[in-house]
Parts: C-alpha cells; sequence; structure tokens
C-alpha cells in the first residue's frame, strides 16, 4: 500500500517565519508577509500535485479564510489535488452541508474530502452563534454525520434528535465519489464519534508512543462499531540536504520568536478545551529548551501556533526514517505543511518523496514513471 501524502494551504497567510494563530488565538503579524490570495495559495496547490501530494488541508476559524469559498476558487486553477476542507458542523445544517459537498464533487471532478471538527473552544463558537458545550458539540456532529452520511446514501431522512432536527430531507443529487470523512479528537466523546464515523482518523505529531496508544484506542473503539478507519498524522516538516542545515533552518525560526507572542499565545491556548490542544503544549511547557521530544521530532511550532505544533526536522533520509517509524504504527497518511508552504513543498517532494518511493512505500499518484523522477529508486 502506498502512502499518501497531502499537503497544507494557508488560508491564513504565509511566511519565512511560522505564520500563528489557532484555537482562539490570531494569525501573528507574518501571516501578512504573503497575503492568501487565490493566486498565492493556487501556486502551491499546482507545485503540490505536480509534486504528488494528494490533497491539501485547509483549516477552518476565525483566524483564517473561510475553507469552502477559498477551495472552490482554488479548485478551478489546479487539476487533480484534493481539497481536505475543514468545517464545523454548528455553522450549518447537515442537508445543505451534504448538498454543498455534492456541487463540490460535481464542479471539481470529485476532488473534496471533509475534515470535520467540532470545534475545542467554547468562546469561539460563542462567536459564530453557537452556545453549546464541548460534550454536547460532539453528541451534536453524531447526529450531523448520521445525517449527512444517510442523504449521501441517496435515503430520505426524518431525525428528531438531541441538537439537530431534520424531516424529509433529501438530496436531488448524490455526490460521487462520496467525500471520506477525516476526524480527529483526543477526548472519550471525540473517539466514540470517531469509532461511529471517521474514514480516517487524524492525530497531531505526537511522539510515536503517544501515536500508538491513540491508534490502538481507534481501531478498538471502531471494532465495536463494525469499522476499521486508516489512519493519519498532522505535522510540520523542515527537511534539508544534511541534518545541520535542517536544524539551523529550526534554530532560525525559534530565534523569529518574539517572547511576548509566545507569552500571549501561551496564554490563549491555556484556556483550550481541546484535549488535542492540551497535549500539544504538554510536549514543550511554554519553554524553549529540550524541544526535540523524539529523534527529528520538534515541539518549537507550538510556542506560537494552536493546533499542530511538531516539526520533522532532519535530513531527508532522517526524515523519511520518522515516516516509516510511524508508519509502522499504522499511520498510512501524512497531512504535512511547512514554512513558506511553496518552497517547502519542494525540499520534501524533490527530498524525501524519492527516498520513500526507493524503498517501496510511495509511488507519484498522477504520474508514470518516466513522467516523474520521483517514482525513480533514490540511490544513496
Amino acid at each position: 500500500m502506498s502512502l499518501t501524502f497531502h499537503w497544507f494551504l494557508p488560508t491564513n497567510g504565509d511566511s519565512r517565519h511560522v505564520v500563528g494563530g489557532g484555537h482562539g488565538t490570531p494569525s501573528t503579524a507574518s501571516g501578512r508577509d504573503r497575503p492568501p490570495t487565490v493566486a498565492y495559495l493556487s501556486q502551491i496547490a499546482r507545485a503540490a500535485e505536480d509534486l504528488g501530494f494528494v490533497g491539501a488541508l485547509t483549516p477552518t476559524g476565525a483566524w483564517c479564510e473561510d475553507a469552502w469559498l477559498t477551495t472552490a476558487m482554488v479548485s478551478q486553477q489546479s487539476e487533480r489535488l484534493k481539497f481536505l476542507v475543514a468545517f464545523r458542523p454548528g455553522s450549518v445544517s447537515p442537508t445543505l452541508a451534504a448538498q454543498m459537498a455534492t456541487t463540490f464533487q460535481r464542479q471539481s471532478g470529485g476532488r473534496l474530502l471533509l475534515n470535520v471538527v467540532t470545534g475545542g473552544e467554547s468562546h469561539e463558537q460563542r462567536a459564530y452563534g453557537d452556545f453549546l458545550d464541548k460534550d454536547a458539540r460532539y453528541r451534536r456532529t453524531d447526529e450531523f454525520l448520521r445525517i449527512v452520511r444517510e442523504l449521501w446514501a441517496g435515503g430520505t431522512v426524518d431525525l428528531a434528535g438531541e441538537h439537530l432536527r431534520v424531516q424529509g430531507a433529501r438530496l436531488a443529487r448524490l455526490p460521487d465519489p462520496v467525500p471520506e470523512i477525516y476526524f480527529g479528537g483526543s477526548s472519550p466523546v471525540a473517539g466514540e464519534v470517531a469509532a461511529r464515523h471517521a474514514d480516517v482518523y487524524l492525530t497531531w505529531g505526537e511522539p510515536p508512543a503517544q501515536v500508538a496508544e491513540k491508534v490502538a484506542w481507534i481501531r478498538r473503539s471502531a471494532a465495536k462499531e463494525g469499522r476499521a478507519p486508516r489512519f493519519g498524522i498532522r505535522l510540520h516538516v523542515i527537511t534539508r540536504d544534511t541534518s545541520a542545515q535542517a536544524w539551523a533552518e529550526a534554530d532560525r525560526l525559534l530565534a523569529g520568536f518574539d517572547p511576548q507572542t509566545v507569552r500571549s499565545v501561551q496564554a490563549g491556548l491555556a484556556r483550550s478545551e481541546s484535549e488535542g490542544q492540551r497535549r500539544m503544549l504538554a510536549l514543550h511547557g511554554g519553554g524553549r529548551e529540550g524541544l526535540e521530544i523524539h529523534p527529528n521530532l520538534w515541539a518549537g511550532i507550538g510556542l506560537v501556533r494552536g493546533g499542530a505544533g511538531t516539526a520533522l526536522v532532519g535530513s531527508h533520509d532522517e526524515v523519511a526514517e520518522r515516516i516509516r517509524e510511524y508508519h509502522a504504527l499504522g499511520i498510512d497518511e501524512f497531512v504535512l505543511s511547512g514554512y513558506p508552504h511553496l518552497e517547502e513543498a519542494y525540499w520534501f517532494g524533490e527530498g524525501v518523496l524519492p527516498r520513500l518511493a526507493g524503498q517501496g512505500l510511495w509511488h507519484h499518484p498522477h504520474a508514470t514513471r518516466a513522467e516523474h523522477p520521483a517514482q525513480v529508486p533514490f540511490a544513496s
């Protein structure tokens, strides 16, 4: 089975420095270095699809541009790249969401994937008119996905749930193909929803031992539902020809973290209700020392950014080895990013992917061996 790699569209802006934001914290000033215009995001998308990334994640929240609208526009400037659209079930009705997904599939040629984000920050949810607490949001997500999946299967849905109610809901057209559901969450209630609905369970980049525990947990829970989801991981990457060059880049990024910005971001993230965010914060404790928490796994990004806060840092061979390590735990999909996203896509695509291809772990999804040199086994 070939590993699947996705990239990231920085709809909160891009820079040669880390752009902070997420989980209730605003995007940092560096996001203005390269504004998230359709032209720039399309440049990243075209590079990603040429290099062999299957899809690209777009975030959701007040700190970034709307994912649905942005990806709909960028899809018209690209050919094959799929769009892993993050969205919050509480912001749109399930019938409308099912219809939107159907339209996206038809107009893009079937290039939609859905990252369902329940929302870990009550204060941010309230800004959007959502006043449910965290556990109730997960129960609503469960009802939402039940409705959406039945609509996509061609059914007529009547449901009077705890949080959602639809009557005679039906789609005039069905999506082709049905979008896969990507879902993450580290709390017990999140695991229950993931077990019932996730096609791909996503975890943030924790050390391998912790990732192994999550994979085993979701596998057990999903097996009780008669399901067997795939597993993915969300990481940043800093990969160079040598380890010294990669760590020098990590040090450069770290040197650019303003102490006041770090304190402000950490204070904002400390009030997060997200169990996953709590686990991210525990990896670095807000300090600048001891940030390599596992060989080639660096927690520095999380000092100024909510959500995914770790990066694979090292030579192309070292990063490929860490990917093999995660794959051995059951991870088949990797959702990656790096600053700036255009240049880092090339560093990874031209440096790491050829090594994985040479080991039989990856093949370019769109090109023949003759068309794309990244499929040729790498001779080290």
